[in-house]
């Protein structure tokens, strides 16, 4: 009987390749029903960002001018313009009466 403690098995190392090679296929199949998902999630969220969108603009119309101006300042991220400032006027002084 020969032992060879420091040599090489071929066999040992064919098995153990082949078994890199399936869990690198399994791993890029997982990864791309992943990407697969995600790409359905990001047109989903496109979808509904469009629909919100327009829903807030038919309801922004139906505002008063003051209004109007507020929500376009929320729409455009937070800019700041002539458009951001509101200014509210009493229609009637208050009587502590």
């Amino acid at each position: 009987m020969r032992f060879d403690l420091f040599h090489t098995r071929v066999d040992a190392h064919i098995r153990k390749a082949q078994e890199y090679l399936q869990a690198a296929n399994l791993a890029r199949i997982e990864h791309q029903i992943a990407a697969d998902h995600h790409l359905a999630l990001a047109s989903m969220y496109a979808q509904r960002v469009t629909w919100l969108e327009q829903e807030l603009s038919e309801s922004v119309s139906r505002f008063s001018p003051p209004f109007r101006g507020v929500m376009t300042v929320a729409a455009e991220g937070g800019k700041r313009g002539a458009e951001s400032v509101v200014s509210l006027q009493r229609s009637a002084p208050v009587s502590n009466g």
